[in-house]
């Protein structure tokens, strides 16, 4: 935070709020404006003059809606007897699971929403105000709270109280809130094309270490290993908690949502084939080709959809098969509804294979730029989550007050 910011509000407050503000119900200094119905028929229109905003448009922004995936003419709006909302209205979720996201959003102009949204329109308060004040409460504290789908209650929420400090208070407030709010977004912005300039660096070298002249031998997959999988899972032997984690194609590479018990993990071990710790597996569906290196701890495979080559390590080394199938070599087979990588595609996929000294060079190079990579990826989420808290922090000192009563 700027110190010449924070020492020019406290002036303002000494100078025009010293003892303290008034807080009013939020009805008092808002107009409430619910949505409209959306009929599908007229939904679709990239063209018109007012956008036409749902639930799902506010995943597109953080603070203003900008863009929509649906808009209408004015006489479209007529004909739905929606009265749009001018710029500057707040819209959030008012029914469903979507209030649990707490999303608020500004309208940046004039639009209509459907009536899954509520909008609010700032009469005596500065709009941008209200809408950092919101970010620091709960939609669910004002949810009603019988059935199973939640809704606003909107009598509650009207008589919600607010501070209310004088304009000149509420407008540096929120020039503060903007600087920090810029502030975050340009560092988040700028690790991301960090990120992305690591990644392509990575690609830049993975192709040129991995691409080689006629000195080199290349072999089918096939003829320096066999594709291998682990023992199939019925969908009775798993459950939400347990002792093994059981990695399905969704789950592949990410956190596991399946269990299997102990016992039969070791049973199945003991008799049928099992992955070692090094081993490259391989997704056959969903992100066809996605190759993850087995840790060696417990865990287990979904059969025929993560497979892995069982090959002789003193030939190819497994991180060298890692970084190579990281270029995607696979001829994935579409013939039938679902695109999938099969066994025989995989034995079939040529791999150039130079000398083992050589392998190791490649990899201890791209495995650097791979590690460079997985720690902006890895830091990339906590730093916007220690931003964030840093941001909710300053925002909720700035926007605590006492009451002059």
């Amino acid at each position: 935070m700027e110190d010449m910011r924070l020492s020019k509000l406290d002036k303002l407050i000494k100078e025009f709020c010293p003892d303290g503000v008034e807080f009013k119900k939020i009805g008092e200094v808002v107009e409430f404006r619910a949505g409209w119905l959306f009929p599908s028929i007229e939904q679709g229109n990239l063209n018109g003059y007012y956008p036409f905003y749902k639930v799902a448009d506010m995943n597109n922004s953080l603070m203003y809606m900008e863009t929509a995936n649906n808009y209408v003419s004015r006489e479209t709006a007529n004909k739905l007897k929606c009265k749009p909302a001018p710029k500057g209205t707040i819209i959030f979720p008012k029914v469903g699971a979507t209030m649990v996201t707490n999303k608020k959003r500004i309208l940046s102009k004039e639009s209509c929403y459907d009536n899954n949204i509520m909008g609010i329109i700032a009469k005596k308060i500065n709009s941008s105000f209200l809408f950092y004040f919101l970010s620091g409460i709960s939609l669910m504290d004002f949810a009603n709270g019988s059935g199973a789908v939640p809704s606003l209650d909107k009598k509650r929420f009207e008589n919600y109280l607010i501070p209310i400090p004088p304009l000149e208070v509420q407008k540096e407030i929120v020039h503060i809130l903007d600087s920090f709010t810029n502030i975050t977004t340009e560092l988040i912005e700028n690790l991301k094309t960090e990120l992305t300039a690591r990644r392509k660096q990575y690609e830049y070298y993975r192709d040129k270490l991995l691409t080689f002249g006629d000195g080199v031998e290349w072999r089918e997959l096939g003829e320096i290993g066999k594709v291998k999988m682990c023992k199939r899972i019925l969908k009775e032997q798993t459950s939400t908690i347990g002792d093994v984690p059981f990695y399905k194609i969704g789950t592949f590479g990410k956190q596991a949502d399946a269990y299997i018990s102990k016992d039969l993990f070791e049973k199945y071990i003991s008799i049928f084939p099992y992955p070692k710790k090094g081993d490259i597996l391989i997704s056959c569906s969903g992100t066809i080709g996605k190759s993850v290196e087995f840790d060696g701890k417990p865990s287990y495979f979904q059969d025929s959809n993560i497979v892995w080559l069982e090959h002789d390590n003193s030939k190819v080394i497994n991180k060298y098969l890692w970084h190579y199938y990281q270029k995607k070599p696979w001829k994935i087979s579409t013939g039938g509804t679902i695109a999938r990588l099969y066994n025989d595609n995989i034995l079939k996929t040529k791999i150039p294979i130079p000398p083992l000294k050589e392998q190791q060079r490649i990899v201890s190079i791209l495995d650097r730029f791979d590690k460079l990579c997985n720690d902006l990826t890895e830091g990339l989420p906590a730093e916007i989550s220690a931003r964030q808290k840093q941001y909710e922090y300053y925002r909720d000192k700035l926007l605590t007050f006492k009451s002059i009563s």
